[in-house]
């Protein structure tokens, strides 16, 4: 920590030095418009910014004027649980510990008042999760910095891969987040970041004496911790802050406290039965969606040339079906064909309520992770189906999650994880992990699930790579809800992995996720389903493909069973205009059966609204006529589409 300001800067009511204190005053006020609504958010008292500003622009960090960092040695406490002394044990250097503390060593002590009372903190280390075993192999000094910071022991001047992996695992007990909000989705991803040797080694407290923020300072494109008192302190006191700030319920504090307090969470059931009604109320309050008036199912006449206004290119380019036009005119349109969803289905149905959709209300419901979690509950209980990985709402199930791992754990049973938000696409912020740390951590980014990784798939043997994980893609057409009426399209698409499966290397994307097609850098392997089958019952004679698809499909009719059970908001609304065109991602999975059977389990990943079908038609011309045929004409006998219910 630098200590390059101090006694001699110039009091806090004038502005930079050199400044009028009409420019001054213009100064501070630009620095309101431009951060005053990150530090409002972030909580930092007015009385403060007004010298935040010099010290960012002066890159004053004088906080070593102030405060000073003190060794104790930790020792084993009586009143210490047991969950605790293992962890000790378990840790890099178990025995007694060097511990740090800071405190104030000013002799006049800190006073929360004046206005000079806030410290900028610098950061040691910033990255996104994907990119942070490269870094720490390939930016010099960085790993030893970061043993250093962390207390892992570290011999020997090139990384090795054990230092590397302890200082990954450790990472979780110092890592800090923010997001820019503005972007792209790439852009958007969470930025992890560790404060430098001082910022590190505040401590923890439940009644802290100091508050911290991160900060990003738009005009040097820099991002800052700040610090600031909360009360007066005296000279020796202990700077804390809260590691769980903003969280009142003490379970929850329990389990987010747990990288740096262990508990024992055993007792903790961890049954997660589907949220109540107030749950998806509060959704659909949430995504500001208005449900449609109950209307009469329109019948148009059998040669009618339906007019369809679509902002989607690949329709645009691939519907040539005779009884289908385009219109420029939203207003002139039989059909609205979309790519980003309908909000106000009341007043559709109230002034056009003939015009024909491409999504339904509340399908939500399917398409975003947490509430696919919650509906499939209908068809499997508390631990969700057979067809779905075990997932928890890290945002509302956080103490069964918690439970669920150390049961597993206690049992020797395989614990490895994915974390994957709510609601992007593409794998973006998609973490697989064993360390229970790191995803209670990922729960103060963006909301996120998480779901038990298939540790056990069944493999694709590529004469290339060798056997590698592989995912299936189906596009189903859901023509309406009450009767529920489902197609599935005869074709489905294969993604592969490019390097050999095995539970290791959780962060080599070629080795653990099939998504390749928007990396130019990554060989993308194409194999279509017509080659696909006849190999696959090569490799597993004993599986055949017809039965294998069976059991997909029955998947499939029962997760739509489960989404149009109840009325919206709790299920699929029945809109008697609305038609839907979704992808399922799934995978296989070994399963063995009570009798001893080995099967293939269908797995469901996620289901996605308005998926990109360029494969689709670039191999398979007429799929969007099909498409329109069934969900618009009611014709499907001519199309390359199966009845599922």
């Amino acid at each position: 920590m630098e200590a390059n300001g101090g006694p001699g800067d110039p009091p806090a009511e004038r502005g930079s030095p050199g400044l009028t204190p009409e420019e001054g005053a213009r100064a501070r006020a630009e620095f309101a418009a431009l951060h005053g609504p990150a530090l409002r958010a972030s909580g930092v008292p007015e009385r403060y910014w007004g010298r935040l500003l010099h010290k960012l622009e002066h890159e004053v960090f004088d906080a070593g004027e102030m405060f000073g960092i003190m060794q104790v040695e930790e020792v084993e406490e009586e009143s210490e649980g047991e969950a605790a002394r293992e962890v000790r044990r378990k840790k890099p250097n178990p025995g007694s510990e060097l511990c740090y503390k800071v405190i104030v060593t000013s002799e006049n002590g800190l006073q929360a008042a004046n206005p000079n009372s806030i410290f900028l903190i610098d950061h040691a280390w910033t990255c996104r999760v994907e990119h942070a075993r490269q870094q720490l192999q390939q930016v010099p000094g960085l790993l030893h910095r970061m043993a250093n910071l962390m207390g892992v022991e570290f011999h020997g001047e090139l990384p090795s891969a054990e230092a590397v992996d302890l200082v990954l695992e450790e990472m979780w007990r110092f890592s800090q987040t923010y997001q820019l909000s503005h972007g792209t989705a790439e852009e958007k991803v969470p930025v992890w970041y560790i404060m430098d040797e001082f910022g590190s080694r505040i401590q923890h407290s439940d009644t802290p004496s100091f508050a911290t923020a991160p900060f990003f300072y738009m005009p040097q494109q820099v991002a800052y911790t700040l610090l600031w008192p909360l009360r007066d302190l005296d000279t020796g006191e202990e700077v804390t802050r809260d590691f769980a700030y903003g969280e009142a319920d003490p379970l929850i504090r329990r389990c987010r406290l747990l990288p740096w307090v262990p508990a024992d969470m055993l007792d903790i059931s961890s049954s997660t039965p589907e949220p109540p009604d107030q749950h998806y109320q509060a959704i659909l309050e949430e995504n500001k969606e208005k449900l449609p008036l109950a209307i009469s199912p329109v019948a148009y006449p059998h040669d009618h040339i339906f007019r369809v206004y679509t902002d989607v290119q690949q329709v645009l380019s691939h519907l040539t079906h005779p009884r289908f036009t385009f219109t420029q005119s939203e207003a002139d349109a039989d059909i609205l064909y979309n790519f980003s969803h309908f909000k106000d289905y009341r007043r559709l149905s109230q002034e056009r309520p003939n015009v024909l959709l491409n999504q339904f209300p509340c399908e939500n419901l399917l398409t975003v992770k947490d509430c696919l979690a919650s509906i499939a509950r209908r068809a499997g209980g508390p631990e969700g189906p057979a067809w779905l990985p075990r997932t928890f709402n890290l945002r509302t199930e956080l103490p069964q999650f918690v439970s669920y791992f150390q049961q597993r754990e206690r049992r020797g049973q395989d614990n490895h994880w994915i974390c994957k938000p709510w609601n992007l696409a593409r794998s973006l912020d998609t973490h697989i992990t064993r360390s229970l740390h790191s995803i209670i951590r990922h729960r103060e980014s963006t909301p996120k699930v998480v779901s038990k990784y298939i540790e056990s798939p069944v493999l694709f043997l590529r004469e290339d790579v060798g056997r590698v994980k592989f995912d299936i893609r189906y596009v189903v057409l859901l023509r309406s809800v009450k009767p529920l009426t489902l197609f599935v399209c005869d074709v489905f698409w294969l993604r592969l992995s490019n390097r050999p499966f095995a539970l290791d290397d959780l962060d080599d994307y070629e080795k653990h996720f099939t998504v390749m097609n928007y990396d130019p850098e990554v060989v993308l392997k194409q194999v279509h389903y017509d080659e696909f089958i006849p190999e696959f019952e090569k490799q597993y004679p004993e599986f055949p493909w017809k039965s294998v698809q069976g059991e997909i499909f029955q998947a499939f009719t029962e997760l739509f069973q489960a989404a149009c059970a109840k009325p919206p908001p709790l299920g699929l609304c029945d809109y008697a205009s609305s038609r839907a065109v979704y992808a399922i991602d799934l995978m296989l999975k070994w399963d063995d059966r009570p009798d001893g059977r080995r099967v293939m389990q269908p797995q469901i990943l996620e289901v996605n609204f308005n998926p990109d079908c360029e494969r689709a038609c670039r191999y398979h011309p007429t799929f969007f006529n099909d498409v329109f045929s069934t969900l618009y004409l009611d014709e499907p006998s001519n199309c390359h589409v199966s009845r599922l219910v």
